[in-house]
């Protein structure tokens, strides 16, 4: 019995001098080199913020997502015209592009609660193009990888408008990225 007491305090008194040390102040402890892993393709401020900015771009004719590492997350204007801007240079050479430019044209975005209303210029009649699927979803797919965001509505001139969905059927009602899964890539 005596053998098992001493045996515990043995090892009781071996663990405690096994812990981390306690400094007097905070420190600063540097960063490992190397960029921070991320789960998409990243974009010129990859190794630089603290949070992820996704953005849906275009590859292979189907959406997928490129994600940005930046100090804030921005308001979902921002993000908009993050993604109305384009692929940066390094998400162009790992092969993204927008179907959004000569397609869609964004007046602006405002938050109804979980709901983001995008405003969509007149560009005069409907296309129907096929790369309007593809714009749509993109900036359903960006918008919803935000939590203050659900679903996302598109009106012109203050009237709902019909925009076609991943299935090729159009649709007036908020819109969530499962609405594009059929062009989203299998993961």
């Amino acid at each position: 019995m005596n053998r098992r007491l001493l045996a515990g305090a043995l090892l009781v008194g071996l663990l405690g001098g096994c812990g981390v040390p306690v400094d007097e102040e905070p420190r600063r402890v540097q960063p490992p080199p190397g960029s921070f892993p991320t789960t998409g393709t990243a974009g010129p401020t990859a190794a630089a913020g603290r949070v992820t900015e996704t953005l849906c771009f275009v590859r292979e004719d189907r959406l997928d997502r490129a994600v940005r590492r930046v100090d804030a997350l921005p308001g979902v204007d921002v993000h908009l015209q993050h993604l109305l801007a384009g692929p940066a240079a390094a998400e162009r050479e790992a092969g993204f592009a927008s179907a959004l430019p000569g397609t869609v044209s964004v007046a602006g975005v405002r938050m109804n609660g979980t709901l983001a209303e995008v405003d969509v210029r007149a560009a005069g009649e409907e296309t129907g193009r096929s790369d309007e699927v593809l714009a749509f979803g993109q900036i359903v797919c960006t918008l919803t990888t935000r939590s203050d965001v659900r679903r996302v509505s598109f009106r012109r001139d203050g009237r709902p408008l019909d925009v076609p969905r991943g299935d090729g059927s159009l649709s007036r009602d908020p819109l969530g990225a499962a609405d594009y899964a059929p062009l989203m890539p299998i993961r």
